[in-house]
């Protein structure tokens, strides 16, 4: 095939990280033959039911949509087989079982939010900012059975700067992952895939979080929990307890005061600062238990607080 090929697509996702991707494929000269994403789901006190981001996005674009229930059910794979597609797309979707990615002609690919084979798993936005990375990016890669590890197609990096947090890192990956998505359909239908084997002995894990991973804990280094703060703001919130509830804490800074952990050391119009194992971390937005985000002043005079008190 040559570069001005124009490829049948199914596309498979679910998230608003999925959009991008969508939006840019559709604006091409690529093909999407339907919109693989999860069936609606009962949100909010009414229990009503609300579509997936991408469900959203497909009907705005007027794409056909499909929502299995179970994606092994043989009426889909029939369906997905029918479609007779060259190339399935996947970005922040389910695990495909086989009997499905084997289907195109060229192959079923997925986008993954790292520079694989660093950070394979469902969260590894929010593991490179827990560990304090200077560098994170997107790539490509055809599906096998075990997950994250096939043959890379394309990667892009891009640097974690000092004032990134999770909304942030995660808006730029979905921005740098569509571009890339796009690159990689089109150098699928030039022909000229070169596949790079992953080195599974430089895996590093991005397991699901928990809230166990959003628990900040002041008997670490101010740095550590500044980084957790970083990889979960603004929600779903890394998060302390005072006074029997819990409180997320939203952004932060590093300071060199002192004393002992978990303990108020420092009290301003606008922070408060809690003392590490080393250094102390200055807060300057909290999120109360079933209230709004805030900046710390508005806490402070809702909540009086003094040198001294313990907190976590």
């Amino acid at each position: 095939m040559n570069s001005t090929s124009s490829l049948k697509i199914i596309f498979m996702g679910t998230p608003d990280f999925a959009v991008p991707s969508l939006e840019i494929l559709h604006q091409s000269h690529h093909q999407i033959q339907a919109v693989v994403t999860v069936p609606d789901k009962q949100q909010g006190r009414g229990r009503h039911l609300r579509p997936s981001a991408v469900k959203q996005a497909a009907e705005k674009l007027g794409l056909p949509v499909l929502q299995p229930p179970e994606l092994s059910d043989p009426a889909f794979v029939q369906e997905i087989k029918d479609l007779s597609a060259d190339v399935i797309v996947v970005v922040a979707f389910q695990i495909l079982p086989e009997e499905i990615f084997t289907l195109p002609a060229f192959g079923s690919f997925n986008l993954h939010a790292s520079l694989l084979p660093k950070y394979r798993g469902a969260a590894p936005i929010h593991w490179a900012l827990l560990n304090g990375e200077r560098e994170s990016g997107v790539t490509t890669f055809f599906l096998k059975q075990k997950v994250d590890t096939g043959n890379i197609i394309l990667q892009s990096g891009i640097s974690i700067e000092a004032k990134d947090n999770l909304h942030t890192l995660y808006t730029k990956l979905c921005t740098l992952g569509a571009d890339l998505v796009l690159d990689t359909v089109d150098l699928i239908a030039s022909g000229k895939v070169v596949e790079g084997e992953q080195n599974s002995s430089l895996a590093t894990p991005a397991p699901k979080v928990t809230s166990k991973t959003q628990l900040l804990n002041f008997a670490e280094s101010a740095q550590q929990c500044h980084n957790r703060v970083r990889a979960f703001a603004p929600s779903p919130g890394a998060f302390t307890m005072r006074n029997g509830l819990r409180l997320k804490v939203l952004s932060t800074e590093l300071s060199e005061l002192k004393g002992e952990s978990g303990t108020v050391i420092d009290i301003t119009a606008n922070s408060f600062t809690v003392a590490c194992n080393t250094g102390s971390l200055i807060i300057r937005s909290v999120q109360p238990e079933s209230k709004k985000a805030m900046d710390a002043a508005s806490y402070l005079r809702g909540n009086p607080m003094q040198i001294g008190d313990h907190i976590g």
